[in-house]
This record gives structure tokens, sequence and C-alpha cells, in this order.
């Protein structure tokens, strides 16, 4: 229910305002998003969310040094299921920065920019993880 509601929400929206349109935008790269990411307008849920509307994945953004492999697993596996959803490629580029904390800020160098370092949730994913498995391709052959 939410995935529909984000995905016509985001649609009414980009018809009056414009909208991503499937970019790939690098929350590193982008004064807007960075500061967005400072003041903690923009989450993890969030750019999560976008993908389900208009863009393809989770780009350049600064995590937590010390976040688990498992939550890390978890978010890619969260935006592979997305693309699966919604037949359409998604990627994820999170940048585990050690020795850092939400808030800090890690210089990438050059183009890359720099980004706010943004929190993951605490709640663990390793149960979920170590289960193992795949997720299959979209099945076209089955639509009407």
């Amino acid at each position: 229910m939410l995935n529909d509601a984000v995905k016509k929400g985001g649609v009414m929206a980009s018809s009056n305002v414009g909208g991503l349109s499937g970019a790939f935008i690098p929350v590193s790269e982008d004064s807007g998003m960075i500061h967005a990411a400072e003041v903690g307008a923009l989450s993890l849920d969030k750019l999560e969310a976008m993908t389900c509307v208009c863009s393809v994945g989770l780009d350049m953004i600064a995590i937590p040094g010390d976040t688990s492999a498992e939550t890390i697993s978890a978010i890619i596996a969260d935006e592979a299921a997305i693309g699966m959803v919604n037949n359409k490629t998604t990627a994820v580029r999170v940048i585990p920065a050690p020795g850092t904390k939400p808030g800090d800020n890690v210089e990438f160098g050059g183009l890359l920019g720099h980004a706010p370092v943004i929190p993951v949730h605490e709640f663990g994913s390793a149960e979920f993880i170590q289960r193992g498995g795949r997720i299959p391709a979209p099945l076209h052959s089955l639509r009407n």
C-alpha cells in the first residue's frame, strides 16, 4: 500500500513540478541533497522511497563505519526488491566511512564531493540475511 501511494504521489507531483525521472543522483555531488541530508530532511528511508517512484537507487551515501555487513546487505536487498517489483534496474553505492557517526561529514575529493553521514536503522538484519536465498528475475510471461 505504501509503495502504491508513493508511486501515485510521485506521478502526480512530477506532472506538475518535474521529477527525477529515473535519475541516479549521487548525494555527495548535489548541493541541495547534501544540505537536505545535513539538516535531517533527507533520510535513507526517503531515498529508498524515491527509488520506488523516480530514481534508480542509492548513490554515494555515506553511512557510519560500524554499520554491519548484514545491514548493508539488507539495504542492497531492499533496493533489489524494489527493482524487481517495479521492473527496473536499481543499484546501491553506500559508503561505510570508518570512524564516523551520523552527522559527521566525509570528504571524497574532486568531483565526488562530500556527504554527511546518514544514520541507518539500529534494528538488526542478521537473521534475515543469514537465511540466504536469492531474488528471482521478473517473470514477464505471466502478464496479460
